[in-house]
């Protein structure tokens, strides 16, 4: 498909696809590619420069999203996206940063480096799916598995207790921190506009189909069916208290925003000391 064969509508997110990547090489019924589609449009809404738009991806299959994408992005080693993305910022504080990545380089090998740019406060924005598992890799169970569930390394089910992503980032000191399932695609742009929009960490997570192996072992073979969980199984609770947001196997999924506030960014503090430094020492 070339620019020259969609309509309008579809322009706004094809200008910044790289055609000579395409097509694509997500999984049938995969999530990341709506979710792409969402943050593509956002950038228009939100009235962003693409020039001053980074995207950083980790490794897996989110990852491949800086490949895809015409504007400036890196695609960085496994669980080293949130770093990276950090000295970007810093050198150049015009960036509208924006990591793409999944749960597992994120949450796991990435863990630390989330929690910390969190504290600090960064000025960018974490757009985390969620697919409960290392989907490029055969379908090792990930950070966020909820008890029980089948996966490569836990075939008779997970033993592990998982994190509670927005109850981890609340704790860590995120400035913004929503969820959505690619069942909620609207809600969802809208969010990624008001996060690329404010200062400070953003952190949207968006609870993704992986039919191919996730899926697979845990009867939802299909994408469809994965959606079909979601109709049956998502709660809207904007404000939810971070205790309130764990996913277990078979009980609801909490979605919305759960925390908008506003708080010094790292650059603040910098431009503080840095004007403090300026001052001569009282004697």
């Amino acid at each position: 498909m070339q620019i020259d064969d969609v309509t309008s509508y579809e322009r706004s997110i094809a200008k910044y696809l790289r055609q000579d990547r395409l097509p694509h090489i997500w999984c049938a019924g995969c999530g990341i590619g709506p979710v792409l589609n969402c943050f593509l449009r956002a950038i228009d809404r939100a009235e962003l420069n693409p020039d001053l738009v980074s995207v950083v991806s980790g490794i897996g299959c989110s990852g491949r999203v800086a490949g895809y994408v015409k504007l400036d992005s890196f695609h960085t080693t496994h669980g080293r996206a949130i770093p990276f993305a950090t000295g970007l910022k810093l050198a150049n504080p015009q960036l509208k940063t924006v990591v793409f990545s999944g749960d597992g380089d994120l949450v796991a090998i990435g863990g630390n480096h989330l929690i910390h740019a969190a504290r600090r406060n960064i000025d960018m924005t974490v757009i985390c799916i969620n697919n409960f598992n290392y989907g490029m890799t055969g379908g090792q169970v990930g950070p966020t598995a909820p008890l029980d569930v089948r996966t490569a390394t836990t075939p008779y089910g997970n033993f592990e207790a998982p994190f509670n992503l927005p109850w981890l980032l609340h704790a860590s000191g995120a400035s913004y921190i929503a969820r959505w399932t690619v069942l909620h695609l609207h809600q969802l742009e809208s969010t990624i506009v008001e996060a690329l929009r404010r200062p400070g960490f953003s952190f949207i997570e968006v609870i993704s189909p992986c039919p191919a192996v996730y899926g697979r072992m845990n009867k939802e073979p299909e994408g469809l069916d994965s959606l079909r969980n979601y109709i049956k199984r998502s709660v809207i609770k904007h404000g939810a208290g971070p205790r309130e947001t764990a996913i277990d196997h078979k009980g609801p999924i909490v979605v919305g925003k759960f925390l908008d506030i506003d708080q010094p960014t790292l650059q603040d503090h910098l431009i503080g000391v840095a004007a403090k430094a300026k001052k001569p020492v009282k004697k």
